[in-house]
């Protein structure tokens, strides 16, 4: 009897282990299905690649900066940290499909995946609870911000309807700025038959300017079309 137990012990740590085994491969390759929808949905950039407008920081905006404020060094002279993108969907907590396009059209329009974003509080008003997912991001940093700031301001902006520049004053007092847009599909990666819906996203501009003055000249020496 006591062979037996032992038996049919063993024989179920056996099926514990497999099943774990199992499991954990499962996972494995979840993640690096994951990893490789990443890796496709972002625009591989060429090794070595430097963007355009980035060659235009170096060799021309840095020392219009250095002569227009004085600085004694260059680590004073204000760049752009980073870009965040970002779309709020409200619509998602009745239809996740909605949030989906979201995420798609995000990560066609930065070149780089876009994560969803969940709520932080619950607000009973808009019958949204804390952890529901509401929204998509994409922070940017190093060659895709520079590619998606020269799309920006180059290519998507001129294309709003009855354009007359952004506004001047969208700052925060501490050298960053924000802008907010109606319609994705003023950049081209968007084909407008493919769309699920029509949506509006937010841009943040992050830089290491001191104030709001030096953060404009930046961005306008860069080509940002404020509005007069």
């Amino acid at each position: 009897m006591a062979e037996e137990k032992n038996a049919e012990v063993a024989a179920a740590e056996k099926k514990a282990k497999a099943a774990a085994a199992a499991e954990k491969k499962a996972a494995a390759a979840k993640r690096k299905a994951e990893g490789a929808t990443k890796t496709t949905t972002s625009a591989a950039l060429p090794k070595g690649y430097v963007p355009r407008l980035k060659k235009i920081y170096r060799e021309k905006v840095s020392s219009e900066l250095v002569k227009e404020f004085g600085y004694s060094s260059s680590m004073q002279v204000p760049r752009i940290v980073k870009v965040i993108v970002s779309m709020g969907v409200g619509e998602a907590k009745e239809n996740k499909k909605i949030l989906d396009a979201a995420v798609e059209d995000l990560s066609l329009i930065t070149g780089q995946h876009a994560i969803k974003t969940k709520a932080k509080k619950s607000i009973a008003t808009f019958k949204i609870r804390q952890g529901q997912e509401i929204g998509a991001k994409v922070t940017l940093r190093g060659n895709y911000m520079w590619e998606f700031l020269d799309r920006l301001m180059n290519v998507a902006l001129p294309r709003v309807k009855d354009f007359h520049g952004v506004n001047a004053n969208a700052f925060d007092g501490h050298g960053n700025y924000s802008l907010g847009l109606t319609e994705q599909i003023i950049f081209p990666e968007i084909d407008f038959d493919k769309i699920e819906k029509i949506m509006g996203l937010n841009i943040a501009i992050v830089t290491t300017a001191r104030n709001d003055k030096e953060a404009k000249s930046l961005l306008a020496k860069m080509g940002m079309p404020f509005r007069k």
